[in-house]
């Protein structure tokens, strides 16, 4: 019932908080409780992302490691599987970073008025001679070819100057 997700919330805040022992109490009580451990693993490869993020990379690997572990040998084995993965996010420093300049792309997606601009064209593929002639792909920069980061447009015409890491416009 609710307690299903008052639990997950719990241990979710708990890691946020920095809290190890009250992250272990919460996922001690939906372990003993009759969880499935495959959900509360699903929830922390979401959490590495979400909640630490950039401020520890390898956090995904971490919980991504402990879903699969745990599919491996299931309960009661795994139950000290997702207490190391609970313990090391508890324990991680934290970023939403990512998660907040994703949700500024979605932003401004949503917001956006008329049709979405288009890929400029020298960021497209021409796989055919008649794209080529049409310009797609003309006075693209190879990264790769250069030694020093080349000075290049990514983003449509519209977007320039556009940052979704400080959510305005440069």
């Amino acid at each position: 019932g609710e307690e299903h997700y008052n639990c997950i919330s719990a241990l979710h805040k708990s890691m946020r908080g920095s809290d190890e022992n009250a992250s272990l109490y919460w996922l001690a009580r939906m372990l003993e409780g009759g969880e499935d451990p495959l959900y509360v693993a699903r929830r922390l490869v979401r959490f590495a992302s979400e909640d630490i993020g950039l401020a520890d990379p390898l956090a995904l690997t971490q919980a991504v490691a402990a879903y699969q572990g745990c599919h491996f040998i299931g309960m009661p084995e795994c139950e000290v599987i997702l207490a190391q993965c609970v313990v090391y996010f508890a324990r991680a420093p934290k970023s939403i970073e990512v998660y907040r300049a994703y949700s500024n792309v979605k932003e401004c997606l949503r917001t956006h008025t008329g049709p979405l601009p288009p890929v400029p064209l020298h960021l497209r593929n021409a796989p055919t001679r008649l794209m080529k002639n049409l310009g797609y792909g003309k006075g693209y920069k190879y990264n790769p070819m250069y030694k020093e980061p080349v000075e290049q447009d990514y983003l449509p015409e519209e977007l320039k100057g556009t940052d979704f890491f400080k959510e305005r416009k440069t």
